[in-house]
């Protein structure tokens, strides 16, 4: 017989399918914004230097500002600071929305308004890792239906984009994206969460962010991942969009930018689906294995292939990673005791985006010493050794999934599962 718990809990369940589409309707929102940015401040007349900084405001201060929204989850309520975040966006893309329905667009606003979306993003999202094993007992799958759904919100939004901006105007994706935010605060206000046991009384925030780093610092499969990751996101990831966009957006429109923005939705949304269905026992080596087809994407652009290769090579990005971010979440979401789930998960994505803002900030120079589509090709053969190095680490490729039989040690960093000694480091 199912209890009441493993009821509320199901990926059926009323709390579920709030969730899913709160984060749904968001990431449909988060999709449409790279493209109206990149189209609007291209058609003021900015190039790839311009949208680097204005989206490396925005992640300069989620990164900055994600370790304290980590504290602030364990201490205080996290739903209220989720709700407030979103609450604060809707204000925010409001004001863009009329900067670029007015036409009065100033490059530096737009990087202020950025830095406020950061901030917020970084109170908001900690308590996504904490609420999803709230909402749902199976955690892995809830991971695999959330990407999927974000993933098809990816799908949808950069067509919808530049549907937008094509017949209208930037403004006008600013003002869906800040209905988008409405909604999701709605969603997250309904949640019907079961009672928190009351949290020990800690002495100082400097105290909880010391245990953070700590129980950080103690799983070696989670600090070797964030240390390529920040190599990833300074070669690889950051330049991407700026570059991308200034190469396709001036050849072949924001209309083909936002199809092939799709298509990396549409491999995203395969690749959780995937995820759903793929049981490995050692989650981070799948991963790494499928980041490989994300070679191709940059490689593609870099090429000047047709836009039906650039497609389908965003389709194999989008899919590689899917299947990456629903081992990697389900990892940290299983291995890491509730306790301190809030600021461990603040810690890595932290660590995760710290050096975006840096590949962002360096698309433009690193585009007029080197050419875009060089700096692009260098990265695709870069984004295989990406892969190579996660699985090189021992502690990375024989992590060892969570399984219902497996204990979780509150402090020391360990799994333990019945019968079988495995640390969660995979050492």
């Amino acid at each position: 017989m199912t209890s009441p718990g493993a009821q509320t809990a199901s990926l059926r369940s009323r709390n579920f399918v709030l969730f899913f589409t709160g984060r749904a309707v968001a990431k449909l929102g988060d999709a449409m914004l790279p493209l109206a940015l990149s189209a609007g401040l291209i058609q003021q007349g900015h190039g790839p230097g311009a949208i680097g900084a204005a989206l490396a405001s925005l992640t300069v201060f989620l990164a900055g500002f994600v370790i304290f929204g980590g504290v602030f989850c364990d201490r205080f309520n996290t739903r209220a600071l989720m709700i407030g975040s979103d609450l604060a966006r809707v204000c925010t893309q409001g004001l863009m929305a009329a900067l670029f329905l007015t036409g009065h667009v100033v490059l530096w606003q737009v990087c202020a308004i950025g830095a406020v979306n950061g901030i917020c993003a970084g109170l908001f999202q900690p308590g996504v890792a904490s609420t999803i094993p709230r909402v749902a007992s199976d955690v892995q799958g809830a991971n695999g239906l959330v990407r999927t759904a974000e993933s098809l919100a990816m799908l949808l939004g950069p067509a919808a984009a530049g549907a937008l901006v094509g017949s209208f105007s930037p403004g006008g994706v600013f003002v869906a994206h800040a209905a988008t935010y409405a909604l999701s605060a709605v969603c997250l206000a309904l949640l019907r969460l079961p009672a928190q046991a009351p949290r020990a009384e800690r002495p100082t925030y400097r105290a909880d962010l010391a245990e953070g780093w700590r129980e950080f610092r103690a799983r070696t499969w989670m600090w070797s991942v964030i240390v390529i990751w920040m190599v990833y996101m300074v070669t690889v990831s950051g330049p991407l969009v700026p570059l991308t966009a200034s190469e396709i957006i001036p050849a072949d429109g924001p209309g083909v930018f936002g199809l092939v923005n799709s298509a990396l939705g549409g491999g995203t949304a395969l690749g959780g689906l995937l995820a759903l269905r793929f049981r490995p026992v050692r989650q981070l080596r799948a991963g790494s294995y499928a980041l490989l087809g994300c070679c191709l994407y940059p490689a593609a652009v870099g090429l000047a292939l047709p836009p039906a290769a650039v497609m389908a090579a965003a389709a194999l990005w989008g899919l590689g990673g899917g299947v990456w971010a629903v081992m990697w979440s389900t990892s940290v979401q299983t291995q890491v005791p509730g306790e301190i789930l809030n600021r461990i998960h603040a810690y890595e994505v932290a660590g995760s985006l710290a050096m975006m803002p840096v590949g962002q900030a360096l698309a433009g120079p690193a585009a007029q010493l080197f050419g875009g589509r060089t700096v692009l090709l260098t990265g695709g053969f870069l984004m295989i050794g990406v892969s190579a190095a996660l699985l090189a680490v021992p502690a990375i490729r024989n992590l060892r999934a969570v399984t219902p039989g497996t204990a979780l040690a509150s402090s020391t960093g360990d799994t333990r599962a019945a019968g079988d000694r495995v640390p969660d480091r995979g050492a």
